[in-house]
This record gives structure tokens, C-alpha cells and sequence, in this order.
């Protein structure tokens, strides 16, 4: 067994690798042949609208871990990490636009259809290249990476913890979505960019494309947990802890916490990146709403939810969370904001660790122990 195959032997334990097994089968085989193999009008068909959704609920899942990684293991609240998802999902929307070229409602091969409409003459600057799937890919990790180093250097420089940073990172996206919605940003103003044909030359409408970006998701997914999964085992992940649960106390010893965090925070960006970029084609839009701070507040929901500071209750809580809302917002659209603000109250003051920390106390036996000590003080 080389280093490789030990390193990954230790990132989890044989139940966890048989769950990981299990799941990936499921959605690497089970899920597209559902789809693609059996007949439309068999009981066990799986739509291609589920399948979309699927997809979306993975990308939903990646942007979660990115948050957990952060926020459970280093004690890092973001309330702005839509900015970075926002900005991965446009890297990935400009290279989509270009690929529509004479297709276009006007029919112009260099400029998009918003540009043509709002009389622009020309392309921007920031397009050059998107016309070339690898400099896209490399804007999705460039950009967030950047703004996260650059913003996040500022920040734990001067030592902004807490409520501060989270308050100045809500500032952050509430800024790009003021800039976004602008037209003569060049970014398709309020209407974003939608409208895409095709990616790498695969039709987006066809039902094998979907599939095969759902697939794309799901591996990207397992991907990101494995380095999620890396980070928090590593020497690197228990400085983290120690940075969350008392962080002059690291100082003292001598760690470089800023250095820790700024790692992390980085890598978190570019994690939402990727996702955002996923997120993209199998939405078929991307536009200012991405960047409002309502959004990013629930990406910490769905992370409050599953468990933080445990990666497989970020994944969980994404895909509650989001199932709700599909739920509800097709039976009872009106009920899902009060819903969700319940919800985020019910798991402060009941589920403080979440639905993996339910599962863990029933598996444990805690809970039966907890509910017998409040009957006995009852009887007393």
C-alpha cells in the first residue's frame, strides 16, 4: 500500500469509506440509469427535472462543505460566501455566453446578447479568453482564490474576528450585488447571463448532458470532501480546532494563526468556485440574486442544520434544507421563509450540533439517558 492509499486509508473509518461506497454507487450508476435506461413510463423512471435537481442539490453540498471548513473547523463565519460562489457560477456563465456566438437573438459572434441590445461596440477587456474552457476553469479558481487571499489578509491581519467579520464579509456580497446589477458593468445587469447552447460542444438541453453534469457533480463533490475530509485530519485541521476554542492561547504558543486562517479561507473560496461553476450549466442562468446576503445566511442554515464541524452534516443539511424547499415552495410557497427561520431557531435551541448530532446521540445512547434523567425529575 503506497503513501497515497495509506493517507486516504486514515481520512475515514470503515463505516464512513462503506456510507461514501454506498452513496457513490447510487449516484454514479443508480441515478443515470434510472434516467437514461429505463422507460418513461415505468414506476421507476427517474425525470430529468430530478435529475437537474439532484445536480443542483450536489453543488448546493460542495458549497456547504466550503462553509463547514471554515466555519466548524475554524470558527470563521462567513455570511458572504455567495460572493465567491457568485463569482465562480460567472466564470463559467461568460465562457457559456461565448460559446453561443451567431446563435444569438441577433446574431452577432462577439458580443452576447445584452451587450448587442445596450448598443455596445465592442467586447471588455475582463471577456478576452472566455471564449477558451481552460481560462474559464482557471477564472473559476483564480478569481474567488484571489479576492479571498487579498480580503481575508486585510481582515485577519487586523485581527477582525467573530460577529465583525461576519458582518464585514455580509457587506462584501451585499457590494457585488449592487455592482452586478448594473448594466454598464458588462455582466448582463439584473438578467444575468442565461440563454446557453452548449459546453464543450455537448448540447445543454439534450437529457445525456444533464446527466453527465450531474455525474460531474457527484465525483466533484467526493472530491471536495476527500481535501475537506484531508485538511481536517491533518496537523494543519487540529491547529485549526485550537484556533476556533481559544485562539490568543495559539498566538501565545507561537502559531502563525493568521497563516492558518488565511489558508483556509482561501481554500474555501476557491471550493464555492467550483461549485458556483457547476451550479451554472445545470441551473441554465446566473444573475445578481446569487450575491444577495439573504443567500449566503442560508448556506450557514443548511451547515447549522446538518452539524457543523463534521463535513458529512454539511452535505446532510444542504440536502434537507433544499428538499424543504422544493417541498415546500411547489405545496405552500407562502410558508418557506417562516419555515426556515423556524427551522434555524428549533436547531439553535434544540439541535445545537445538528442532525449529526442527533444521530450520534441516538446511536450512543445519550439521548435515552437524557430523556430518562428528565422523566425521573419529573416523577420526583
Amino acid at each position: 500500500m503506497g503513501p497515497i492509499s495509506k493517507r486516504l486509508a486514515t481520512l475515514e473509518t470503515k463505516s464512513g469509506w462503506s456510507v461514501i461506497l454506498g452513496l457513490m454507487v447510487f449516484a454514479l450508476f443508480a441515478v443515470p440509469v434510472l434516467n437514461l435506461a429505463v422507460p418513461p413510463d415505468s414506476f421507476f423512471h427517474m425525470s430529468t427535472f430530478w435529475v437537474a435537481t439532484l445536480g443542483k442539490y450536489l453543488c448546493f453540498a460542495m458549497l456547504a462543505l466550503s462553509l463547514d471548513l471554515i466555519w466548524g473547523y475554524a470558527g470563521i463565519l462567513s455570511l458572504g460566501h455567495g460572493a465567491f460562489f457568485g463569482l465562480g457560477g460567472y466564470a463559467m456563465g461568460m465562457y457559456l455566453m461565448r460559446q453561443i456566438g451567431e446563435r444569438g437573438v441577433y446574431g452577432n459572434p462577439d458580443l452576447p446578447d445584452f451587450m448587442v441590445f445596450l448598443n455596445w461596440d465592442s467586447l471588455p477587456w475582463y471577456w478576452y479568453g472566455f471564449d477558451q474552457f481552460w481560462f474559464a476553469i482557471a477564472m473559476v479558481v483564480v478569481v474567488p482564490g484571489v479576492l479571498a487571499f487579498v480580503f481575508g489578509w486585510l481582515a485577519f491581519r487586523s485581527r477582525i474576528t467573530g460577529v465583525y467579520f461576519s458582518i464585514i464579509t455580509q457587506a462584501m456580497v451585499f457590494a457585488f450585488m449592487l455592482a452586478f446589477f448594473r448594466n454598464e458593468t458588462g455582466f448582463g445587469g439584473n438578467n444575468g447571463l442565461t440563454d446557453f447552447k452548449d459546453i464543450l460542444g455537448y448540447d445543454l438541453s439534450k437529457d445525456s448532458t444533464k446527466v453527465g453534469l450531474y455525474v460531474v457533480s457527484a465525483i466533484a463533490l467526493l472530491i471536495i470532501y476527500l481535501i475537506c475530509r484531508a485538511v481536517v485530519t491533518s496537523k494543519l485541521g487540529r491547529l485549526l480546532i485550537a484556533v476556533r476554542d481559544a485562539e490568543s492561547r495559539v498566538r501565545f504558543l507561537g502559531y502563525s494563526v493568521t497563516n492558518a486562517k488565511l489558508f483556509v479561507f482561501t481554500l474555501s473560496a476557491v471550493l464555492a468556485g467550483i461549485a458556483g461553476a457547476l451550479y451554472v450549466p445545470q441551473v441554465g442562468i446566473i444573475n445578481p440574486s446569487e450575491f444577495t446576503p439573504a443567500k449566503s445566511i442560508e448556506m450557514a442554515i443548511w451547515v447549522a442544520v446538518g452539524g457543523r464541524g463534521t463535513l458529512f452534516g454539511a452535505i446532510a443539511g444542504a440536502f434537507a434544507v433544499n428538499g424543504a424547499r422544493t417541498y415546500l415552495t411547489g405545496v405552500a410557497p407562502e410558508i418557506w421563509l417562516f419555515f426556515l427561520g423556524a427551522l434555524f431557531i428549533l436547531v439553535t435551541l434544540a439541535m445545537p450540533k445538528g442532525l449529526v448530532g442527533v444521530y450520534r446521540s441516538i446511536v450512543s445512547g445519550s439521548a435515552r439517558d437524557t430523556v430518562k434523567r428528565r422523566l425521573r425529575r419529573v416523577d420526583a
